[in-house]
Order: C-alpha cells, then sequence, then structure tokens
C-alpha cells in the first residue's frame, strides 16, 4: 500500500463517521471539526496499529534516534545513553497514546486535554522525521547544528533512513514522513483554538469505559507482539515461507542490472545534466572533465533490496558460512540471538613468569635434548575480563534450546545460533555457562533483529526456506514441530 492510497482510505473512513455523527449521533456541531476529528483519529489508530504488531521495530528505530541525537544534541548527550536503555517502554508508551489518543478525538473525549497531547505528539513526530530529513543536508562529519557546513540534499547522508512513521508495513521517504506530519499540524492548531467545536459521542461515562478498556487492551497486545509471543502480523522480509536463497539472489540481480545514471555539473554556471549510460557514453567528449564534474548513480532496482540482501554470516574464524546454512537439504534449527546479555568486570590476575636458560644439551641420533634451568620466577598481574551473564537469558538456553537442539540431534538435524559479531572469547565463555553443543556463528546485529522478533527465537528451516518462526516462550516440543511441520 502506498500513503497515497492509504490518506485516500482514511478520508473514505472520515466521510462516513461524520455522516455517523451527523444521521445517527446526532452530535455534530461544525463539518470540518468532526471531519478533522474522525479523519486525524482514523490516520492515529492505524498508524499506532501497524507499530503495536511490532513494538520492538519502534524501540529499535528511537534507538537509533537517541544514538544520533548523542552526537548532534551535544548540551544533552548526556541523558540519551540512558533514555536509550528504556526504548521499549518508551515505545509502548508512544503507541499506546498514539491508538488511545485517535479514539479519544473521534469520541469527542476531554476536548482541551485530546487537543494538547494531539499537538504535542504531533510536534513531537515532526521534530523526528525533520530531524531525519534535514540530516541529508549534512556532510560527514558534520553536526545538525553547524549550520554553515550544510550543502546539497544527499540522500545517503540522512543518519536515520527511516522514521518508522507506520512500521514495516508502508516504508516512507524521509521528506514524505516530514512534509505528512508538517500538514498534521494545521488540525493540530485547529484543534487547539476551536477545541469547543469538537463533537462528543455517548456519555461521558461511556468515554472514560472505553478509553481505559482500549488502554488497557492496547497495552497488552503490544506485550504480546514482544514479550510473550512474536507478531502475529510479520510486515518484515524474513516471514514464514520465504526463501532466503532465492530472494537474495533476485534482489542481487535486480541492483545489478539498475539503470545506470550520470549526473553532470558544470563547474562554471552550476547547470546540471542527467544521462543515462547509453546517451552519456555517446556523447562523454561534449562533457569534458575539466569542465563538469562527472557522478555516477544507481537508479532504484525494479526490486527493492531489503535485509534478506544482507544476510551474511560467518564462523567465529571469519568463514563465510551462509551458503551453508540456507542449502542444507534437510530441516534444520537456526536460534537467532541478535545479543548475549550479560555484564563485565575486570579483574587483576597475579602469575607466575618463570625465565629458563638451557643447561645442557644432549645430542641423540635423530634429535637433541636439551635440557633447561631456572633462572628466576616473577610475579606479574594482567587485567583480565570475566563475564557475568544474565541467568533468567542463560535459563533460556539450559531449559528451552538445549532440550530442542538435543532432540533434533537425535533426529540427524543440525542446530546452530547467530549472533551478533562479538569477541569469540565472549561467546565461548557464553557456550560453556549455557552449556551448548551446537555451533555459532555471527553476523550484523541489526539484520538478526529483522528476523525474528524475540532474544533467543527459534526458526525452522528447509533448504534456505524460513518453515516456521517461535518466539522462545512459545517453541513447542520437537515431537510436536516434527508431527505438524515436518512433512
Amino acid at each position: 500500500m502506498t500513503l497515497t492510497v492509504l490518506l485516500i482510505r482514511i478520508a473514505i473512513t472520515a466521510a462516513i463517521l461524520t455522516l455517523l455523527v451527523e444521521f445517527v449521533f446526532k452530535k455534530r456541531k461544525n463539518w470540518l471539526m468532526s471531519y478533522a476529528q474522525n479523519f486525524a483519529g482514523a490516520l492515529f489508530i492505524f498508524s499506532g496499529w501497524v507499530k503495536a504488531v511490532d513494538p520492538l521495530g519502534t524501540a529499535y528505530k528511537m534507538k537509533d534516534y537517541f544514538a544520533e541525537f548523542e552526537t548532534h544534541f551535544t548540551w544533552f548527550s548526556g541523558i540519551f545513553p540512558v533514555l536509550a536503555e528504556f526504548s521499549v517502554a518508551f515505545a509502548v508508551i508512544m503507541i499506546v497514546l498514539e491508538i488511545v489518543l485517535g479514539i479519544m478525538l473521534i469520541l469527542g473525549s476531554s476536548p482541551k486535554l485530546t487537543s494538547w497531547l494531539f499537538f504535542i505528539i504531533v510536534a513531537f513526530f515532526t521534530v523526528l522525521t525533520g530531524f531525519t530529513y534535514l540530516t541529508g543536508y549534512l556532510p560527514e562529519g558534520a553536526t545538525f547544528f553547524e549550520f554553515g557546513k550544510w550543502g546539497e540534499y544527499v540522500k545517503t547522508n540522512m543518519k536515520v533512513t527511516d522514521c518508522g512513521c507506520f512500521g514495516d508495513y508502508i516504508k516512507l521517504e524521509p521528506k514524505t514522513s516530514f512534509f505528512k506530519d508538517i500538514f498534521l499540524l494545521f488540525p493540530a492548531v485547529y484543534f487547539l483554538f476551536q477545541s469547543k467545536k469538537m463533537h462528543q459521542l455517548f456519555t461521558p461515562t461511556i468515554r472514560s469505559v472505553v478509553f481505559w478498556v482500549s488502554t488497557i487492551g492496547v497495552t497488552l497486545y503490544c506485550f504480546n507482539n514482544y514479550a510473550w509471543d512474536i507478531p502475529k502480523n510479520d510486515f518484515r522480509p524474513f516471514k514464514n515461507g520465504v526463501n532466503i536463497l532465492d530472494q537474495k539472489a533476485i534482489e542481487e540481480e535486480a541492483a545489478a542490472n539498475a539503470e545506470v545514471n550520470y549526473v553532470l555539473t558544470n563547474k562554471a554556471s552550476g547547470e546540471k545534466v542527467s544521462l543515462s549510460m547509453d546517451k552519456y557514453l555517446a556523447a562523454y567528449k561534449d562533457y569534458p572533465k575539466d569542465a563538469w564534474d562527472i557522478d555516477q548513480q544507481r537508479a532504484e532496482p525494479a526490486i527493492p533490496s531489503t535485509k534478506i540482501s544482507e544476510f551474511e554470516v560467518s564462523d567465529v574464524e571469519g568463514n563465510d558460512v551462509s551458503e551453508m546454512i540456507l542449502t542444507d537439504p534437510n530441516y534444520s534449527f537456526v536460534i537467532v540471538s541478535y545479543k548475549l546479555y550479560h555484564e563485565t568486570d575486570t579483574e587483576t590476575v597475579v602469575y607466575n613468569d618463570t625465565t629458563f636458560r638451557n643447561d645442557t644439551i644432549i645430542p641423540m641420533p635423530d634429535s637433541m635434548i636439551i635440557n633447561q634451568e631456572i633462572v628466576s620466577i616473577d610475579k606479574k598481574q594482567r587485567s583480565q575480563t570475566n563475564y557475568i551473564w544474565d541467568k533468567e537469558f542463560t535459563e533460556i538456553y539450559k531449559n528451552t534450546i538445549n532440550p530442542l537442539a538435543e532432540a533434533a540431534e537425535k533426529a540427524g538435524l543440525k542446530t546452530s545460533v547467530l549472533t551478533a559479531y562479538a569477541d569469540p572469547a565472549m561467546i565461548d565463555d557464553f557456550r560453556h555457562e549455557a552449556q551448548t553443543a551446537y555451533p555459532f556463528y555471527t553476523g550484523d546485529d541489526i539484520m538478526l533483529k529483522t528476523i525474528v522478533r524475540s532474544n533467543p527465537g527459534v526458526i525452522l528451516m528447509k533448504n534456505g526456506t524460513i518453515i516456521k518462526k517461535w518466539h522462545h516462550k512459545k517453541v513447542p516440543s520437537f515431537s510436536e514441530i516434527q508431527q505438524e511441520y515436518m512433512k
């Protein structure tokens, strides 16, 4: 679905609701106000719902923003790492507020409070989308408030490439998102100054009941989609039934075949000319390099690239094992843990540093024996990093993942873990702590977060195809999996 199609559907929905307000409830005070209430309310409900389906996606996006704010808003830099720790809580609060606020607008609950909340959240969204879009004007190394360094807009300069306004359901260009939020500021200001014209449906008691029921219901729905289970509606590329290997090949071919355009800028006049590769090659003599700056730009591929194109995992020695995992003709389990939860401490270890010298050398027919004498034994110190593993996290592996892997191994099936790039010593330490006997491979943490919204998450695969994904709290027994999915 495109934004245009969505807005048309929201507009039609708002028109129907406005007619109901007029002819069924007979509560209209002003046609424009009622329509604005219904349009903004329906848009907020939809926008919140597609994020409620996947709260972790919103949380990850908020972490991205906090990381960038730490760099660009230097006078508040110390607070953003703290806020990042509560990204999930902020995401749930924002999603619940957005949906409930949409319902309040349609019902006309607490007009003044609703108007102010709507204005504040729209202003907040405008700041986020504006920051995303405007960082496209920042060259590498410049911060947001160094206005003198701003240059031409370059898409790849944007610090956060997607605002996540509609989750993974609709991907909007940051510029589109920014102007969408600027547009919403108009009804937001209108509500502030004309809140008395808002229609109000039902009685105050019913509106209050709807408010609390929707607040509790949406909150529980959010929790169900990350704390207790994975999202039932999967808008991400790694969904059930997708063959990663085939899709990756399709996306890579589309990217390779995308048309290359040449953007030529006259150094003297600033005139810009855009030519296809064929036209440029036919007329390149007309654009000498001493007079024109030449920039190659690859057009958007016919099939957009997704995180599937970035699927690449390696063993602890750095060897690529992606194809090995994706070409296994048998069923296999892939456990995804984008992060191995732990804390660290450093201790000083005292050890003996012994110095030897050769004492006697005894020749032998095919070798020689060297006797050594201890010269000195010195006490030395070194720093040693200790990993303190999250007990609840390791228990998930011991009580859920390990029994599944053991049962799979008895049936001749492989199990492997994908985790973020990390020190091999750390991974070995975790394997010892969690008593795992299966191999661990590493990959990009953002890609791993995209695959499954659970840490750890369990995936049943066959020949590169995702058969089924589970939250670690919802993993069936191996016999149940075998009976239902291994047919």
